[in-house]
């Protein structure tokens, strides 16, 4: 029998602006090229989820983050492995400049009503789920 091998650990962050959340496409040549998901990447060895939050989201978009929640942790099973998906709910710090693409070829701020799984990566769409039902789609900033 094959030893199976421990499950991926990856953050994202479901980034909350004025209503409206960020999805970002991955890009070409990774897999799930041209699905949409919410950004983030791989928790290195001695990081905490939050500091791979904040290191993968400068790295792939440029901009900081303020974490608001944490979100639930999903297991998913790919054809290549099991990741755990640890979510943040989170808004740009005050002082970030605003998303870039660096790493996927394209961005866009949905509101609540156009977020749907069509085209997501599969171990996010129980986040949108999460979304629909749990969160509030204001961050706290907009509030003020």
């Amino acid at each position: 029998m094959s030893q199976k091998s421990p499950p991926i650990h990856v953050v994202c962050a479901v980034i909350l602006k004025q209503g409206r959340v960020l999805l970002a496409q991955r890009p070409e040549g990774k897999r799930l090229a041209g699905f949409w998901e919410f950004p983030g990447g791989k928790i290195e060895k001695a990081e905490t989820p939050e500091q791979a939050l904040h290191r993968e989201i400068l790295e792939e978009l440029g901009c900081r983050l303020q974490i608001i929640q944490s979100g639930p942790a999903i297991p998913w099973s790919y054809p290549w492995g099991e990741i755990v998906l640890h979510t943040f709910l989170c808004e740009l710090a005050a002082d970030s400049p605003m998303p870039e693409t660096r790493e996927h070829q394209a961005f866009r701020w949905l509101l609540k009503n156009e977020l749907s799984q069509d085209g997501l990566a599969p171990a996010d769409g129980p986040l949108v789920n999460w979304l629909l039902k749990e969160c509030p789609f204001e961050s706290p900033s907009d509030t003020e």
